[in-house]
Order: structure tokens, then C-alpha cells, then sequence
């Protein structure tokens, strides 16, 4: 959008004109008689007019030039406040198990979180995310970042066993909190997602809940697995346990440590009910700045009325 800044300086367009018809007449100087006029007389005479309508051009753009015209760009949305959030997702071997029960029928859990968590991302305007993986080991898959997209495609990229079949929670829990650490928000809030107990790893979960609640940390904790479940055989049906690797007790004393809850999560349906309750308990800042960017073009017509001056000059220096 284009726009000038002080619109009220083209009232000093006629100025000129004032001063042409109310300024004191100058008096010509003794014309001298000729018996007859020169033949280069027309050609002066538009050469004349040629310079008024310069001059007139030159005064044109210097105007617009004081006038400070501006180019805005495109609006800027900017949040001056964020709250970093560190996902923590389990991708130990247990992550296979398919019984996470939707509309279609069994998926593997980690499927299903990553179907609720893309969801959960897409609604994080605003916060910096930060995605962390574990299984023998913890990594940092995702720096913190307010990129929502490239968190995304960081969990949708992450395959069973490309780090190992254990679970190492404290680990992971270190790297989310040493990560936050560094960031310069008091709002820090980690969402640990796994299907086990500890199990790898050279740090203790409580240990490292602990090491999270100093650095004004809280962790929401997501324990997965159906439970029990009906499964058909040759004998018949049977009753099993599919979480019975699952710590519970650990995954809640993490929550209560920090100040956040823990949360279970038997079928995709509880899981996405999970991940929005957790938004509501830490909801997005509404708070937002706008701003736009803009480019001062009062240089243009400036430059160009010095240059239509020094033209002007030197050909009435020429043909004075």
C-alpha cells in the first residue's frame, strides 16, 4: 500500500503562483529597438516555456519528496510472548504394539500419536516447539522453533528402532530440560509421551524431574498402551495386558513433581481427549503485535528534481 505521511504539504502546491501574481513586480531592464526581430525569436520563446514547465516539474517533485511518500508491505503478525514446549516422544520397541483402537480399526501406537500430535502441533501458534526422541539413548531431533511445520515433518520422519528398542525417560527428560535451560521464557512446559518404564539411559527419571522442576520446568506425562486386551487365538479368546510394561506410579510422580497431571491414554480417541486438555491447561497467548514493514520513496522524486535542477542551471548559464 502506498501512502504519504504528511498529505497536508501539497497545500503548498500553488504557492508558486501566489508569489507570481502578489510578489512586487521586477522592473525589466531598457529594451533595445531593432528594425526587425531576430528569426531565433521562436525558437527562445519555447525554449522559454520549456524551462517554466521544468521548473514547474522540479517544484512538482520536490513537494511529493516533503511529503515522505512510503510503501507498507504485507502485515507482520509478531507474539511478544511464547512459552516453549518440549515434546518428548518415546520410540522404544513396545511403540509397535497395535492396540490402539479408532474408527478403522487397530493401529500401532506410534501411529496414533503421531496422528494426535500433528494436530496438537497445528494449534500451537505462537509457542516455540522443540521435539526430542528416545529409546537406548535421548536426541535432540528438533531445536526449539516457532517452524511448527518443520516440528511436524521432524516427528513424521521418525521410524520404530532407528535409535534403539529400550527406553531411556530419563534421559529423555535431561535433554528436554537442558534444552529449555538455554531459552530466555519463564513458561517451559515439557509433554512426555511413553509406553514403558525406564529402562537405558545414564539418568534417573525422578532425578532428572527434579533437575526440570529447578529450572521452573512442568511435565505433563502421557502413559500409553490399551491395557487389557480381548485377543483371538486357535483356543479361543483370550484376556492380555498389553501395557503391563507401563510405570505409571514414575510417570505420575514426574507430574506431581513439576506441577503438571499425567494423563492415560488406552485408545487414539483418549489420546487426542489427552493433547486437548493439555491445551486448554496451557493455553495459546493471545497476545499479539502487528507491524508493517515500509520503504521511504521520498528519495525518488528528490534525486530526480536536483538532477531536472542542475539541468535547468547550466542551460540558463548557457542561454542567459
Amino acid at each position: 500500500m502506498f501512502e504519504f505521511q504528511w498529505l497536508w504539504v501539497f497545500l503548498l502546491l500553488p504557492l508558486p503562483l501566489l508569489v507570481y501574481f502578489f510578489a512586487p513586480a521586477h522592473k525589466p531592464r531598457s529594451a533595445i529597438m531593432l528594425p526587425t526581430l531576430p528569426t531565433a525569436g521562436n525558437v527562445q520563446q519555447r525554449q522559454h516555456i520549456g524551462l517554466k514547465i521544468m521548473a514547474i516539474i522540479i517544484w512538482l517533485l520536490l513537494v511529493t519528496a516533503t511529503a515522505r511518500p512510503v510503501w507498507y508491505g504485507e502485515p507482520i503478525e509478531v507474539q511478544p510472548k511464547h512459552r516453549d514446549m518440549m515434546l518428548v516422544v518415546d520410540l522404544s520397541g513396545s511403540m509397535a504394539q497395535e492396540d490402539m483402537n479408532t474408527a478403522s480399526g487397530f493401529i500401532d501406537r506410534l501411529t496414533a500419536v503421531k496422528h494426535v500430535l500433528s494436530d496438537f502441533i497445528a494449534k500451537r501458534k505462537g509457542d516455540r516447539l522443540g521435539l526430542v526422541l528416545f529409546a537406548d539413548h535421548a536426541y535432540l531431533q528438533t531445536p526449539l522453533t516457532l517452524d511448527r511445520t518443520t516440528v511436524l515433518q521432524q516427528l513424521n520422519r521418525a521410524q520404530l528402532n532407528m535409535i534403539g528398542s529400550k527406553t531411556a525417560i530419563g534421559e529423555g527428560l535431561g535433554i528436554a530440560t537442558k534444552t529449555l535451560i538455554k531459552s530466555d521464557t519463564k513458561q517451559r512446559v515439557i509433554i512426555l509421551l511413553s509406553d514403558g518404564s525406564n529402562t537405558a539411559g545414564v539418568i534417573d527419571p525422578i532425578e532428572a524431574a527434579n533437575i526440570a522442576k529447578e529450572n521452573q520446568a512442568i511435565i505433563y506425562t502421557v502413559g500409553i498402551g490399551a491395557g487389557e486386551l480381548q485377543v483371538g487365538s486357535f483356543f479361543g479368546t483370550r484376556t492380555v495386558n498389553t501395557a503391563q510394561d507401563l510405570d505409571e506410579k514414575t510417570l505420575t510422580e514426574i507430574a506431581n513433581l513439576t506441577g503438571g497431571q499425567y494423563f492415560r491414554a488406552r485408545d487414539q480417541k483418549e489420546l487426542d481427549h489427552i493433547y486437548t486438555t493439555i491445551n486448554q491447561l496451557q493455553p495459546v497467548s493471545n497476545a499479539t503485535q502487528t507491524w508493517r514493514p515500509q520503504t521511504e520513496w521520498f528519495t525518488y522524486p528528490l534525486a530526480l528534481a536536483l538532477i531536472l535542477s542542475f539541468i535547468l542551471a547550466v542551460f540558463r548559464r548557457q542561454h542567459g
